[in-house]
């Protein structure tokens, strides 16, 4: 009896605050970059971005956090790794690419797949976290090459803060 009071209390707090409890989104056919990075950044659990572009290019550069599994081994890969109704984002090569991929695992029985739109150009464009040897290559300036261009940078710099 007074257990069920107290559980009334909760429902009724929640519902009189329904922004204080956060409800999970709907998952969409098609996603923006700016709405996955809203729900990475949020914290939200149990999704999984999918990189289905070659590995060599997956290696190159991809997501944060993404797993490689390239078209060829779809959907086979995801209906042994995957769970069918886990909240799934793909990205290929062009939006058209992820159509095909997206498509592929909703007729394996993937529930909630959502295709990427723009790719991993549009996670650059509005700065989500990228991976890969290229991603992590920083473009050097002459003095990286030069000790003495580095000495006189560094001189420049400590002469302003002084």
């Amino acid at each position: 009896m007074i257990m069920s009071k107290i559980e009334d209390s909760i429902l009724n707090a929640k519902d009189k605050l329904p922004e204080a409890t956060p409800t999970p989104r709907m998952q969409m056919p098609q996603s923006s970059a700016q709405s996955l990075k809203d729900r990475l950044q949020w914290g939200e659990p149990a999704f999984t971005i999918l990189d289905v572009r070659d590995r060599s290019a997956f290696n190159e550069g991809h997501i944060m956090g993404a797993m490689s599994m390239p078209m060829d081994e779809l959907p086979q890969r995801a209906i042994d790794s995957l769970e069918r109704n886990r909240d799934i984002y793909i990205y290929g090569e062009n939006d058209e690419h992820s159509a095909q991929v997206a498509s592929k695992l909703r007729e394996a029985g993937f529930e909630c797949v959502s295709e990427l739109r723009g790719g991993l150009a549009a996670w650059k464009a509005i700065g989500g976290s990228t991976d890969g040897t290229i991603e992590s290559r920083a473009e050097a300036d002459q003095s990286a090459y030069n000790v003495k261009d580095r000495l006189d940078k560094h001189a420049e710099v400590n002469s302003k803060n002084v």
